[in-house]
């Protein structure tokens, strides 16, 4: 457990060493890999998820960009979760089913890890 919150303190510093706010850390990514996006059609919240891999200083690091919909319109707004190396594969195995239960169940706990994640009530 130590081993794995030091390396999570090295990540998010390698990660604020490259950028400061989150436009700029999603920015970075979407920059570094093309990414693999996964659609929810049936989603009443969420338009689609796409899960990035990048490699910095020798490390992977795993983020997923969430595109929440917005009410009565087309467009929706994208926020970036960085996420553990089995998340994109627990969520592919979910969504199916229901895109929502998937993100709370695979990408919400790591809401707090960039501190990018948009505050549900």
């Amino acid at each position: 457990m130590k081993k794995y919150l030091m390396l999570l303190v090295f990540i998010i510093i390698t990660i604020n060493s490259y950028s400061q706010t989150c436009s700029e850390i999603m920015e970075f990514v979407k920059s570094k890999s093309s990414g693999t996006t996964y659609r929810s059609y049936d989603s009443e919240a969420i338009s689609k998820v796409t899960f990035y891999e990048v490699y910095v200083d020798y490390k992977t690091l795993y983020f997923a960009v969430v595109c929440f919909k917005k009410k009565y319109s087309v467009s929706c707004s994208e926020y970036i979760y960085q996420v553990g190396s089995n998340t994109k594969f627990n969520y592919s195995l979910d969504h199916y089913d229901s895109a929502g239960k998937a993100f709370w169940k695979h990408i919400q706990p790591y809401n707090e890890n960039l501190k990018c994640a948009p505050t549900f009530d």
